[in-house]
């Protein structure tokens, strides 16, 4: 493998004012929950951007920090920077960042609206009194309000240069108090902070001067903006441009992105659909720019700097996928970063909707080294892994890269298991990517042996001499006892499948349009199949026993299914059981009695239940005495995320057992 080529943009160095950036790949400003409870950023938090930093980023942009506690605060656990107190330990941050040739800035952000009323212990604020979630509204701000939050940005900005920050980013963007102002969906002023385009920008050219007569002429000044909203009413990239004209002369470097907190991106779109948004910029206002946006490979970054569509690549989910990144891509090892699949589970969903600390689903070791880089057995030891798919995959490599000897044995001809077979739908391209990078990393282990098509017996266990096998047999489609369903799966010629008789026939599916689809179950897996036919053209019906469809979804990915379902159409029962299956029909129950829905193609997508087929294998091993460990699906039918953890955790056993241990 070549490194970057020379003369490689991505990797060639940039100066904004006095901040000299090695590289051009940036990191993300990314809420993480991990925070002190009063604010400070903790030894965790630091270990998490040290590990980015020492991957070989450029700039680090740390995740938004509160100028205004407790009204402005965003997030269960969130950085302040509303009083000197925080500078020292900022101070600490900077130091071992710095060592690493890498700049820092930091998001300086009020949430306004945002805010939950029940963490500030008060209602939230917003340029206008509008709305909220739980029923109440904002309260307006004073004149004399918006003028002092402006300057608390202003004395933020200050400590932020006292504590060793080459730069300061204003977030202006994704539905926060800036934007509020900013925005004719929340500003409904008509007093001079509202109406016309120069007034809404007015409170923006407060904070900015602000900002700028605190940090000097010299010192760095980033602005993130969302320059559409996506939402009917709001900001248009037209509108925004014009909202520049009157704040831009403040700012050194525009990070453009897009949406609102209720409207933002998700694994559906394409890699890179933000780049029109900074050239926009770029060609009106002639000042650098950053750009965001599922930018996923470093060919991609490099395309999109050659073509001057923007001048620094922001990385957000893909370094918390692989702290690596840009290291793997200046080195010419592309295809070792561990790819970001944008499920938004352990990343938005943990932070938006659990109030859980920021993870990663194909990274279990995102705030901390992988143990398996710094700790080796110190005696021999065998592993045996019964199970192919990703959780399998991810226990296998995990213990040969730990320095056992490990034999994986896979019934089916092929490796990864629901992955591989699901990767087959086109809106789950990134499936393929991370099933692309699980194999590969086991082919470059030579202590690690895959063995496929292997029917499984207990004598062949004992042969291995095994000190553990780790089960990870998967999971089957759960087939509840609904009259006539075993009968209409079974019956040649039928229109009615499982998830594998989906999958089987995909081929065939693909040129089907106009066609009434009936679908049993509203989790996410049988909402990719109804997002499939729906995009194709043809009239889905979900039927769907809980009161509401995607139950585990994160907001983001809801919210773009449900306005695709909206825009096709789509026809959803929810609160509705299924009774029966006839021939071409459902037969549901709901509150308003009994319903028939009929389809030319009937779907059973009731979920996923463990794999029972080899149960007397594997208490014929544990009869044995080997010492055995059950992850993935093969425990609890569940997500990838547990599934990988549980395999990466692995390790866990080999250290209990003393196999680290001289």
């Amino acid at each position: 493998m070549q490194a970057a080529k020379k003369g490689s943009l991505l990797f060639s160095p940039f100066q904004v004012k006095s901040m000299h950036l090695k590289n051009r790949v940036v990191m993300s400003p990314m809420g993480s929950n991990l925070a002190l409870c009063n604010g400070e950023i903790s030894d965790e938090h630091i270990e998490y951007y040290r590990l980015r930093a020492a991957g070989g980023v450029g700039l680090i942009i740390v995740e938004n920090m509160c100028v205004d506690f407790p009204a402005g605060s965003n997030g269960t656990t969130q950085l302040r920077l509303d009083q000197d107190c925080f500078i020292p330990r900022l101070y600490r941050f900077n130091e071992v960042i710095h060592r690493y040739g890498c700049c820092t800035s930091v998001q300086l952000n009020h949430a306004g609206c945002t805010a939950v009323p029940e963490r500030i212990g008060r209602p939230a604020v917003s340029a206008s009194s509008v709305p909220l979630k739980d029923g109440s509204y904002s309260e307006e701000l004073s004149i004399s309000e918006i003028h002092r939050i402006a300057q608390q940005f202003g004395r933020a900005a200050a400590r932020a240069k006292c504590a060793g920050f080459d730069s300061v980013e204003i977030h202006a963007g994704h539905g926060y108090l800036i934007n509020q102002f900013l925005s004719p969906l929340w500003n409904h002023r008509t007093d001079e902070f509202g109406g016309s385009l120069e007034n809404r920008a007015r409170f923006c050219r407060l904070v900015t001067s602000a900002v700028r007569e605190a940090v000097g002429p010299d010192f760095p000044v980033l602005i993130r903006l969302s320059l559409e909203e996506f939402l009917q009413g709001g900001n248009s990239l037209e509108d925004s441009l014009q909202l520049l004209e009157f704040f831009q002369q403040d700012v050194d470097l525009i990070d453009a992105s897009v949406g609102t907190k209720y409207a933002m991106d998700v694994a559906q779109l394409p890699d890179g659909w933000r780049t029109y948004l900074a050239k926009a910029v770029k060609s009106r206002y002639h000042q650098p720019c950053a750009v965001m946006g599922n930018i996923r490979s470093p060919e991609d970054a490099e395309e999109i700097l050659c073509r001057g569509e923007a001048d620094l690549i922001v990385i957000g989910r893909g370094l918390l996928a692989d702290p690596q990144w840009a290291a793997k891509a200046q080195q010419g090892r592309s295809d070792e970063i561990r790819p970001c699949i944008s499920c938004n589970v352990g990343c938005v969903n943990h932070r938006m909707v659990q109030n859980r600390p920021i993870r990663c689903t194909v990274n279990p070791s995102i705030t901390c080294e992988p143990w398996t880089g710094t700790h080796k057995v110190a005696r021999p030891c065998t592993v045996v892994v019964v199970g192919g798919g990703i959780a399998g995959l991810e226990a296998a490599c995990t213990a040969a890269e730990s320095g056992c000897r490990v034999f994986l044995l896979e019934q089916e001809p092929e490796l990864g298991g629901w992955v591989r077979r699901i990767s087959a739908l086109p809106q789950k391209f990134r499936m393929k990517r991370l099933l692309d990078y699980m194999l590969g990393r086991a082919r470059g282990l030579q202590n690690l042996t895959c063995l496929t098509g292997v029917c499984v017996t207990i004598e062949q266990i004992r042969d291995y001499h095994p000190d553990l096998v780790i089960w990870s047999v998967g999971s089957v489609p759960s087939l509840p006892n609904i009259n006539g369903l075993q009968i209409q799966l079974q019956t040649p010629g039928s229109d009615l499948y499982d998830l594998n008789g989906f999958l089987l026939n995909l081929p065939q599916e693909r040129q089907w349009t106009g066609k009434t689809i009936g679908l049993a179950g509203g989790g996410p897996v049988a909402l990719d199949i109804a997002e499939f036919f729906a995009e194709q053209g043809n009239k889905v019906t979900i039927i769907e026993q809980m009161p509401d469809i995607g139950s585990g979804l994160d907001p983001l990915t809801k919210g773009f299914l449900m306005d695709t379902f909206q825009k096709h159409d789509t026809t959803i029962l929810t609160s509705h059981r299924l009774e029966s299956v006839a021939d071409h029909a459902f037969i549901a129950s709901g509150l308003d009695g009994m319903r028939t829905i009929s389809f030319d193609a009937g779907f059973i997508c009731l979920g996923l239940r463990s794999n029972p087929t080899q149960t007397e294998l594997l208490q014929a091993i544990q009869s044995d005495g080997i010492p055995t460990l059950q992850i993935g699906d093969s425990r609890r039918a569940r997500r990838i995320y547990e599934g990988i953890h549980e395999g990466y955790h692995m390790i866990d056993w080999l250290n209990e057992n003393g196999y680290y241990n001289p």
